[in-house]
C-alpha cells in the first residue's frame, strides 16, 4: 500500500461509506434533532482540521448551524474551557489518539452536551469519549500523508448534513460522487506530466473560497508535508488584503475554482493575477474559461453540486502533491520529521 494507491482507492471507499453508514448517519441526525442544539463546537488537528473548515461552510449554509472551531489548549494547558451550553461537540480525527482532541469531548460530556466522534478507529480514545460515533471506514491508511481518510471525513460530514435536512435529492447527489471521483482520477498520468514543470518550486500560494476554502488549506498542507514547499493558503478575498503584493512574474499560484456562488470572484482574481501580475497558474475547475487562464489547467467533471466539490476537487490536488514529491526526488512514503499519528496535548 502506497500513498499513490491510497489516493486511487478513494472512490471505492466513498461508495462503501455511503452504502454501509447511511443508517448510522440517519440515527445520528435523529439524536441531534432531538436536542436543543444551537451551534456546533468542533475540535480537530491537521488534515482533520481542514475537514472542520468544510463543515463550517456546509452545516452553516444547509443546516443553519453556526460552527466554532475549538482551541484545545484551553482544555489542556490553560484548563479554562468555555461554556458549551446547547452545543453539539464534535471531534474529527483519523486515529482518535490525540489527548487534546479527546479532552474537548470529555469536557463536552461533563457539561451535558451531545458529543460526536467522526473517526477512522471506532475503538480509539476519542470514540470512547463520545456519545455518538461515526466510523468513516476508510480502511488502514499506511501513508503518513492523509488522503482517503480526509475525503471519507468530508463524505461523513456531507451525509450528516443531508440527513439533518431529510433531503432525498441531496442523497441522490451524494450517490453520484464515487463515479465523479473515479472520473477525476483518470487525470493521473496528465498530472504526473504536469508536475515536471514545478520541479524547482520552493514557494507558492493556494487559493480557494467558500466550500473550497478547506481545499486550499488541505492542498497547501499536502505540499508542505510531502514536497517541503512553502505553500500558503488563502481565501481569495483575504488574499487581496495585502498578500497579493508578493506576486510577481512567474510566482506560482494554485487555485481551486469550481462553478458555484463564489466562482465569478475566483475567476476575476485569477484573471487579474495572470494579466496584471504574470503569475504562474495551476487551476482546478470545471469551467473552460477559467481553465483557459492557467498555464496548467486541471479539469473537473461537470456538473458537480457546489457543496460536494471539495470531495472531488481535492483528488487532483493530492495527485499533484504526490507526483511533485517524486519529481523532486523525495520519498512520498517517508516525509521527514513527521509520523502517522501525532499525539498533541
Amino acid at each position: 500500500m502506497t500513498l499513490h494507491s491510497e489516493i486511487l482507492e478513494q472512490p471505492a471507499r466513498l461508495e462503501g461509506l455511503l452504502k454501509n453508514q447511511k443508517q448510522a448517519v440517519q440515527e445520528i441526525a435523529r439524536q441531534i434533532r432531538a436536542r436543543d442544539i444551537q451551534y456546533v463546537f468542533l475540535t480537530a488537528r491537521g488534515t482533520s482540521d481542514n475537514a472542520g473548515r468544510y463543515a463550517n461552510y456546509l452545516w452553516g449554509a444547509y443546516n443553519g448551524l453556526p460552527l466554532a472551531l475549538a482551541t484545545p489548549s484551553l482544555f489542556t494547558y490553560y484548563q479554562a474551557p468555555p461554556r458549551l451550553r446547547n452545543a453539539l461537540v464534535v471531534g474529527i480525527s483519523q486515529s482518535g489518539q490525540s489527548p487534546d482532541i479527546v479532552s474537548v469531548l470529555e469536557e463536552g460530556r461533563k457539561q451535558n452536551c451531545l458529543t460526536l466522534a467522526i473517526v477512522n478507529n471506532p475503538d480509539s480514545p476519542l470514540a470512547r469519549a463520545a456519545d455518538l460515533v461515526l466510523d468513516v471506514q476508510a480502511g488502514e491508511e499506511k501513508a503518513v500523508a492523509a488522503t482517503k481518510t480526509y475525503t471519507a471525513q468530508l463524505m461523513a460530514l456531507a451525509m450528516i448534513s443531508a440527513a439533518l435536512d431529510e433531503s432525498a435529492s441531496r442523497w441522490d447527489e451524494l450517490a453520484a460522487i464515487p463515479a465523479l471521483a473515479s472520473q477525476t482520477l483518470t487525470l493521473d498520468a496528465d498530472i504526473a506530466r504536469m508536475a515536471q514543470r514545478y520541479r524547482y518550486m520552493r514557494q507558492c500560494v493556494v487559493l480557494g473560497r467558500g466550500f473550497n476554502y478547506a481545499t486550499a488549506f488541505e492542498w497547501a498542507l499536502k505540499l508542505k508535508e510531502l514536497t517541503y514547499t512553502s505553500a500558503e493558503p488563502y481565501s481569495s478575498a483575504d488574499f487581496q488584503h495585502g498578500p497579493i503584493a508578493m506576486i510577481e512574474g512567474g510566482f506560482p499560484v494554485l487555485a481551486i475554482a469550481p462553478t458555484g456562488k463564489v466562482h465569478d470572484s475566483m475567476k476575476a482574481m485569477l484573471s487579474k493575477l495572470r494579466k496584471e501580475h504574470s503569475a504562474e497558474l495551476v487551476v482546478i475547475s470545471d469551467d473552460a474559461s477559467t481553465l483557459a487562464l492557467a498555464q496548467s489547467p486541471i479539469p473537473l467533471p461537470h456538473p458537480i453540486p457546489e457543496w460536494l466539490t471539495p470531495i472531488v476537487g481535492i483528488l487532483p490536488a493530492q495527485l499533484f502533491a504526490c507526483h511533485l514529491t517524486s519529481v523532486k526526488g523525495l520519498d512520498p512514503e517517508r516525509p521527514r520529521t513527521i509520523t502517522k499519528v501525532t499525539e498533541t496535548h
